[in-house]
């Protein structure tokens, strides 16, 4: 207990804490900064709280190089505080699939004190209860159904509870958000709506394009998730959303999660402030029980380093030489938000809000209660 508050104290007074452009209060002409000094109400919920981020990974995540598992990023992922994660075990068919899995119940079965495979919300509390991290197995494409409607059936006996209908490129089910056809769900892919609304898998449209998100929404007969996104009205990204999507996904009964990524101001690394900056218009277009967090990182800080660097500008360069980088995926950009690159990011974007005015109510669902609820309404536990 003792190095937890020495912890939490060490963040609260760390420059790594959300800058002063960040904290203004949301009542018009009321500065949070007096006499030189920051006037921080700090949220003091965070270590009660149920905290998801619904995309990213205990290991390193959108990294060259996808090192496994080891003590570190171990500590860092209980470090951070997270209640579950939404992790990416995709791949490009199947049997990859299969394997990807099949190397993520290894992690699990390797660190049972840290880690539980969640299935259900009654889980994903246990997790909370248990002082561990609990994964949820997620798809970032459709590709691994290969056309077939019964492979969704299996993934979904592996434990798969949500799905995203395409990456940023054209597959069976509809097109990716750089497509420039922009061509609607298929009739596959309405097909493959069905199923995992029957099956209670989340529908998650993230990475769609306009014409797909839209049907996608449309076709669901539950609550569908934008994962990892951000805000088009704030900075306008491929990788973004527009406000009628965002509408369309609240009045579902769905829940974007705000990404933490440098498509949050395209040509420029993004800071607290700028997912501050998201995260608020989100809940203006969204209302408070729609909004969240899918960091599309992981729980251990990328480190600044010149191997890091260089790993990383192969990492984009491949990327783009593929087709599948989104506009201003940048060699000398890190996936990362420069001031929250932090075990206990989730803490400190908790903080942000509640220094900006936000009440503890808002807080608390936006840095994981609304992902919580979304759950219980697909998964129906």
């Amino acid at each position: 207990m003792c190095s937890m508050m020495r912890r939490r104290e060490f963040l609260r007074r760390s420059a790594l804490a959300v800058p002063a452009s960040a904290l203004l209060s949301r009542e018009a002409g009321s500065p949070a900064v007096r006499g030189g000094q920051l006037d921080r109400r700090w949220w003091p919920g965070y270590d009660d709280a149920l905290v998801v981020d619904f995309l990213g990974s205990p290991g390193y995540f959108n990294y060259p190089r996808n090192p496994p598992l080891d003590d570190v990023m171990v500590r860092n992922a209980l470090a951070s505080g997270i209640t579950a994660m939404n992790v990416t075990v995709s791949s490009g068919d199947f049997p990859s699939t299969a394997r990807r899995i099949a190397q993520w119940m290894a992690n699990l079965y390797r660190y049972p004190e840290a880690f539980r495979q969640v299935r259900s919300v009654a889980g994903l509390r246990e997790a909370k209860r248990t002082g561990r991290m609990g994964i949820v197995l997620g798809f970032q494409d459709t590709t691994p159904f290969e056309g077939l409607l019964t492979n969704i059936d299996a993934f979904r006996d592996f434990g798969v509870g949500v799905v995203q209908l395409t990456y940023n490129v054209r597959n069976l089910v509809g097109d990716g958000c750089l497509e420039p056809a922009n061509a609607g769900l298929s009739r596959f892919g309405h097909a493959v709506v069905e199923r995992m609304d029957e099956l209670r898998i989340l529908v998650d449209v993230s990475h769609c394009g306009k014409r797909t998100a839209a049907d996608g929404i449309r076709a669901s007969a539950r609550p569908v998730a934008i994962t990892h996104s951000g805000c088009n009205a704030v900075a306008r990204h491929p990788r973004s959303k527009d406000d009628e999507e965002l509408r369309a996904m609240a009045d579902g009964g769905g829940v974007i999660g705000i990404y933490l990524m440098p498509f949050l101001t395209p040509g420029r690394p993004a800071t607290a402030a700028d997912v501050v900056a998201h995260i608020e218009h989100a809940l203006d277009v969204c209302g408070e029980d729609h909004v969240g967090i899918g960091s599309d990182l992981s729980t251990t800080p990328i480190p600044d380093s010149d191997e890091y660097w260089s790993a990383h500008r192969e990492f984009v360069s491949r990327r783009i030489a593929g087709g599948v980088a989104a506009p201003n995926e940048d060699p000398d950009i890190l996936f990362n938000v420069v001031d929250l690159n932090d075990a206990r990011r989730m803490e400190l974007i908790a903080d942000a809000l509640a220094t900006r005015g936000h009440p503890h109510r808002v807080v608390e669902k936006v840095i994981g209660g609304n992902w919580v609820r979304v759950l219980e309404e697909v998964w129906g536990e």
